[in-house]
């Protein structure tokens, strides 16, 4: 394991020392015009997911408009100077939309198929949902303006896999897990690296792959951690679950690496991996430095520490969401979300969380060929 690591960190250098002389020769003014968005809870506020949050209790309402956003994605659209991509199911199929951005992103999605809920979308129904539009955008523009648009002008924004684990660990204790959670994040991987290249093949060429952040800290997974000490602990005495966090660095460690072999394989192509994993607990563990005084409880929830139902009401939200760490069950909220946000835009306080670029160097730098 330690070879394979030391075989990956060589590899990671080399690829960032090409990509950076690769920027530092093509840097341009922005000519991003859309960013389209796929991936679960971190970046859907309900709006794609029927019947929300009405029938499924664990999921939790997200303050898009008001409070301030705290989806990383909306937050970087406006670095860019984008205004925020359109939920799939509020556009009405014209390009004068499409050309602007879409979210597809739904609330419980999940990289595989979740068979015992169908109200929760897959990653597989959303890249239909993308091809969907490079066809209406394609069928009202012509292909070769269309393809040229989404190859030149699109930014492509993917998270999933917290929902993935927070199905598994909601139903077993990560104890006995073992090799079977090592298994799964493979899988897993293999399916989001799949997603991407049917993404390159429709001549998408800009892409963001985030990570998952430590669900082991969230509100809903402290109770559940089985005493297991942590070396997160916050101002007011959080103690992670460890075994939980370890799957998740697992799965972050294993895509980060194919994200930097496919961005060998497709040459043309700029993809960067994005690590929420480290700062969050950089937060959670000095929370009284960035102004967060409870690490602990969720702003919005009902039950002990209020982690055990969701936030399907804004009455029930605390009285300064900006005091914590966690919104809600399991995603972090506003402050938190904008101080990621802008180190993966520029490395301004947490450096290096988005590899080999930043997404400022990202969204300015040119594609090879245009």
């Amino acid at each position: 394991m330690m070879i394979n690591k030391m075989k990956f960190d060589v590899l990671l250098h080399i690829v960032t020392t090409i990509f950076i002389e690769m920027v530092n020769s093509n840097i341009t003014v922005s000519n991003i015009k859309a960013m389209y968005v796929m991936g679960d809870s971190t970046v859907d506020c309900g709006e794609n997911t029927l019947l929300f949050p009405y029938l499924l209790r664990n999921l939790s309402l997200h303050p898009c408009e008001n409070p301030p956003s705290s989806i990383l994605p909306h937050l970087l659209a406006k670095k860019i100077g984008l205004s925020y991509p359109v939920p799939f199911y509020s556009q009405n199929g014209s390009s004068e939309v499409l050309l602007r951005g879409v979210n597809l992103g739904s609330t419980g999605a999940t990289i595989l198929s979740n068979p015992t809920n169908p109200l929760l979308q897959s990653l597989n129904q959303q890249l239909r949902q993308a091809f969907e539009i490079f066809q209406l955008l394609q069928l009202e523009l012509g292909q070769e303006t269309a393809n040229d648009f989404i190859k030149s002008s699109t930014l492509f924004y993917i998270s999933f896999g917290k929902d993935d684990y927070t199905d598994l660990f909601r139903g077993k204790s990560s104890k006995g897990l073992g090799s079977d959670a090592e298994r799964l994040s493979r899988i897993l991987v293999d399916q989001m690296t799949n997603a991407i290249e049917y993404l390159y093949d429709s001549n998408v060429r800009k892409f963001v792959v985030m990570g998952i952040l430590p669900l082991g800290c969230a509100p809903r997974f402290l109770r559940s951690g089985n005493g297991s000490v942590s070396d997160g602990r916050g101002g007011d005495g959080v103690v992670c679950a460890d075994d939980i966090n370890n799957f998740v660095l697992e799965y972050n460690s294993f895509l980060e690496q194919r994200i930097v072999r496919l961005g060998i394989k497709l040459s043309d192509a700029q993809l960067i991996f994005c690590d929420v994993y480290r700062p969050m607990m950089e937060i959670i563990n000095n929370p009284y430095i960035y102004g967060i005084k409870n690490v602990k409880n969720a702003c919005c929830g009902e039950g002990t520490d209020t982690g055990i139902r969701g936030c399907m009401s804004m009455n029930m939200a605390c009285e300064d969401p900006s005091s914590y760490v966690w919104w809600d069950l399991f995603n972090p909220g506003h402050v938190v979300s904008s101080l990621i946000a802008d180190s993966a835009w520029s490395d301004e306080l947490f450096p290096d969380i988005c590899r080999p670029i930043t997404v400022q160097n990202l969204v300015h730098t040119k594609i090879n060929g245009m």
